[in-house]
């Protein structure tokens, strides 16, 4: 990563010699540090919906709608946020969301009514952190590597489980012993912290420092910048959207994120503190979950470059089905047994799903399918912010979580059932000829 090895890019398109260790593990390295800092921001909702409900007296609904603004603009600006990776690059994009996530989060501590909790941490902080999800991980795989595909994605995702494992215990602390404040401050921070190393070490294309993709036997020219980013990422929504995997990769991923960013993330440790069990007790299980998403998500990155993506999601839905509808009998006062169980076996599971949901976005749809990915991660988002909201309802109207769990459950076990009937037929040349 030296400044002389930046500075000799070949004119005539011939590539350097490469190092012992491809330069792609590096920016594979600096994208893994920039999704940890920006991952504090991800463990937050769940630690306000009671400290603002005691302070301002918003109902859990109206928190909850909060959520649910964040989440579906956490997906909605992931397509659009890939197409102007495509047209302005990688690292400017990155920088200006964790900017906005940064002012978002911070803002947040002079606000005294439920809408100015709309507009910074749904509004602002869902529009930077959509420019941050799962679209830049899978740009960056795209263009960086051509072999290990599988493997990078895995690692990628991890990332963000790796920092709820850092933030939550942290930012749960802060909340039960300062008020929650101190807490949105450290946020803020966190993403500023970023910025500087995603504009010195991150790079945007192989070629801008004369390598080859890893993995690739040829020398890959850097695309023109892309006009119409805009434009780019809604024309290929209606290419894709004519075609049925599309819409059965955006179902099940709907809802995967409806099982966990929206319920788990979101209600885990409001529904647990209704058992008696401490917020910090709780909030220590959920980082717990980040330990072993960790280890779950390289492994479903591993077993997807090597196995059936659609028999890795239909086994995936089904075992997290089943692990939600025993969760309403293993919440209690304190932990125990089962309820570790649980959360390993769940913490497994949490985005085990992305690296084949990525593969089969990339069989299907080939050089779209990092921003078919966006719209399927939109998806995800959507079915998050639904139960995020939902959730909180229900809370409200039934005084416990329990149907809620029920009822993720038995949609886990529909996702199950739509992966296994994505068709194996590549969809590029449908969108061809679209």
């Amino acid at each position: 990563m030296t400044q002389t090895t930046e500075a000799a890019v070949p004119s005539s398109g011939t590539e350097q010699q490469p190092a012992r260790i491809h330069r792609a593990w590096f920016v594979a390295a600096v994208t893994f540090v920039t999704i940890i800092g920006a991952a504090a921001f991800r463990s937050l909702p769940g630690l306000l919906i009671d400290p603002l409900h005691q302070d301002f007296g918003w109902s859990r609904g109206t928190i909850g709608a909060a959520v649910s603004v964040n989440l579906a603009l956490y997906g909605l600006t992931a397509p659009f946020a890939a197409a102007l990776m495509d047209r302005f690059g990688i690292r400017r994009v990155v920088a200006v969301a964790l900017t906005v996530i940064a002012v978002g989060s911070g803002l947040t501590v002079w606000m005294t009514a439920a809408w100015q909790l709309m507009l910074y941490w749904g509004l602002l902080v869902g529009l930077g952190s959509g420019s941050m999800a799962l679209a830049f991980a899978a740009t960056v795989t795209n263009r960086w590597f051509t072999e290990r595909r599988g493997l990078v994605t895995g690692i990628l995702t991890a990332a963000s489980a790796s920092g709820q494992l850092i933030f939550l215990p942290v930012l749960s602390w802060m909340v039960e012993k300062h008020d929650w404040r101190p807490a949105a401050i450290t946020v803020a921070l966190a993403a500023l912290t970023v910025v500087p190393f995603v504009w010195l070490l991150l790079r945007d294309h192989p070629a801008d420092v004369g390598l080859k993709p890893y993995g690739a036997t040829e020398f890959v020219p850097k695309p023109e910048p892309v006009q119409g980013a805009a434009r780019r990422a809604v024309t290929v929504l209606f290419k894709a959207a004519r075609t049925g995997p599309f819409w059965l990769l955006a179902g099940t991923f709907a809802i995967c994120g409806a099982s966990t960013n929206g319920l788990v993330q979101t209600h885990f440790v409001p529904a647990a503190h209704d058992h008696g069990m401490p917020v910090t007790a709780a909030a220590s299980l959920l980082a717990v979950i980040g330990v072993f998403d960790v280890v779950g998500t390289v492994a479903s990155g591993w077993f997807t470059d090597r196995f059936e993506p659609r028999r890795l999601l239909a086994v995936y839905y089904a075992l997290r089905g089943i692990s939600l509808l025993f969760l309403p009998m293993l919440l209690a006062p304190s932990v125990h047994p089962p309820m570790l169980f649980f959360i390993v076996f769940y913490g497994l599971d949490w985005v085990a799903t992305v690296p084949p949901t990525v593969a089969l976005c990339r069989e299907q749809y080939g050089e779209d399918s990092a921003i078919v990915f966006g719209w399927v991660l939109a998806s995800h988002q959507v079915g998050a912010a639904l139960i995020a909201f939902l959730g909180g309802v229900a809370r409200d109207v039934f005084g416990t979580y329990d149907m809620i769990w029920y009822a993720s459950g038995a949609l886990c076990a529909a996702a199950a059932l739509m992966a296994l009937v994505i068709r194996r037929r590549p969809a590029t040349a449908v969108l061809g000829a679209a």
